[in-house]
């Protein structure tokens, strides 16, 4: 890439059209963020402010960018995984709204950074990331813009785990608003939304069966009780394997079997990974597994499964079919989907757009708070106040025509007081 700054890289601005009319199609299941788009069409509390946002290019985030427009930002998208762009959405940005994208489908490595770097060069005062990748650019090869950051925020456990040690370390160079920690992002994004997309990207990737079939969730942490939920109701007999007693302990009491993964590898029909870390499935299980085992991850990084030992092992390797790659060694078959990337992006369409209304809900009005609390924060990794969080929870609850009771001044008093007692 040159140094001139370009305006967008989309693959084909012809495919605006059918863009366009999916990113509609979500916005009618998006309540919560279409009734903050109109206060801050009317208020413009971004006004003048410009944004880098490294995201999913979907039709949910479609959505987003066009509230933070509205809000007055100057906002320039690039995706964040290579594989989850929607191209047709991509080009509807640039073609219908006039927002810069840069983000193609299947991009290179260097091309995928190239697109990070076209969204830093306007200089940027607030960035919004799912996974920390302009963070981490902020914090290497650009630190020189690192100073002209107001604040952050970031959408993943794994980009909240990863700041969060930045903090700890004290090498964070500026605020960041962890938008994951929010109730109404993590309790339904990553519980509902990962749950039910992870198994449509499985099933549209293969058409198996999952009624019968054991499936192996690793990590039980809320991404990981979602799928290991959708696929008990599917009629897989579910096997959780985990590091943390606490959360095997809870996966027992909901009704699983819990075991390490050199156990479930020996037994497993499908496996997908949900931990947020490293070589979760490695040679060791690759070589016990099942002739025809089916292996996905739906972590937000291609590095929970060792795809480069697999490689290794294997005699021959071929694209079976969309999605799907064959790896043969020893005489069976290892099924790896979506290149060991999300799998509900890389071989779906990601997250229903009724639940990223409320994830999307917290990233605009994350960044209205990050503009109007710039002054007060230090480098630190902040949640999003529970007001802002219960305000949401509350107009999803409006939006669905569902009325809940409210505390009687008496029962207020009560639950403040300590003088009444049996």
């Amino acid at each position: 890439m040159t140094k001139t700054r370009i305006d967008y890289d989309v693959k084909d601005l012809k495919l605006a059209s059918s863009g366009k009319n999916r990113i509609e199609w979500a916005e009618k299941f998006m309540p919560v963020l279409r009734s903050i788009k109109d206060r801050f069409a009317r208020e413009k509390p971004l006004k003048g402010v410009k944004m880098a946002c490294c995201l999913h290019v979907t039709t949910e985030t479609a959505n987003l960018m066009i509230t933070l427009k509205a809000g007055g930002a100057e906002a320039y998208l690039c995706a964040s995984n290579p594989l989850s762009t929607q191209d047709d959405v991509a080009a509807s940005l640039v073609a219908d709204y006039k927002i810069p994208v840069f983000a193609v489908r299947a991009e290179s490595n260097d091309v995928y950074y190239q697109h990070i770097d076209a969204c830093l060069d306007p200089h940027p005062s607030i960035t919004m990331d799912d996974g920390a990748d302009l963070v981490s650019t902020l914090h290497t090869k650009r630190r020189n813009q690192a100073p002209e950051i107001i604040g952050s925020s970031e959408e993943t456990t794994t980009g909240v785990i990863r700041l969060k040690a930045m903090e700890k370390k004290g090498v964070l160079l500026f605020p960041v608003l962890a938008i994951n920690d929010s109730n109404t992002k993590h309790l339904f994004d990553n519980r509902y939304g990962t749950g039910q997309s992870t198994i449509d990207g499985i099933m549209r990737a293969t058409n198996i069966l999952l009624a019968g079939a054991t499936l192996v969730v690793a990590g039980y942490g809320w991404c990981g009780r979602g799928v290991a939920r959708r696929a008990s109701g599917m009629g897989a007999n579910v096997i959780v394997c985990e590091v943390n007693p606490l959360r095997a302990l809870e996966a027992v009491m909901d009704g699983y079997r819990v075991m390490p993964m050199s156990r479930a590898a020996r037994i497993g029909d499908v496996f997908v990974t949900l931990t947020g870390d490293i070589n979760v499935i490695r040679t060791e299980h690759f070589k016990v597994m099942k002739d025809g085992a089916i292996v996905a991850n739906s972590g937000h990084f291609d590095v929970e499964i060792d795809l480069k030992s697999l490689d290794r092992l294997s005699k021959k390797k071929r694209e079976i079919r969309a999605n799907v790659v064959e790896y043969s060694f020893d005489g069976k078959r290892i099924l790896v989907l979506g290149e060991g990337r999300l799998v509900n992006l890389a071989a779906a369409e990601g997250h229903p757009a009724s639940v990223m209304d409320m994830s999307f809900a917290n990233q605009s009005l994350g960044a209205e708070w990050l503009l109007k609390n710039a002054s007060r924060l230090d480098k630190k990794v902040y949640a999003l106040p529970a007001r802002i969080d219960m305000e949401i929870a509350r107009l999803k609850l409006a939006s669905m025509g569902i009325a809940i009771d409210k505390l009687s001044p008496e029962q207020r008093h009560y639950l403040t007081s300590w003088e009444l007692g049996t």
